[in-house]
């Protein structure tokens, strides 16, 4: 598998456990198009994609792929704040 079938397969679980998930009273669902990779990287066998949306939800996907067990993990973050801390 390449990296844009590595990205690709990411953006596919944002969008299945999007609309799995999404309460049917907001009546959307996602596409490829609404999700872009914000990061990727992939070492040896092992690949990691930080995934977000066009829905301003707060919502921000890390997707893990363990090449050594052939399983992939979907992990998925609300933010809660973003506070400036001064140095």
């Amino acid at each position: 598998m390449n990296n844009e079938a590595m990205m690709n397969r990411a953006k596919q679980l944002v969008v299945d456990y999007f609309n799995a998930h999404v309460d049917v009273t907001d009546g959307k669902k996602l596409t490829m198009e609404d999700v872009f990779i914000v990061w990727f990287s992939k070492t040896l066998q092992n690949w990691k994609a930080l995934v977000s949306t066009t829905v301003s939800d707060g919502m921000y996907y890390e997707i893990t792929h363990n090449g050594d067990k052939g399983e992939t993990y979907v992990d998925v973050y609300k933010k809660w704040d973003n506070k400036c801390v001064p140095d």
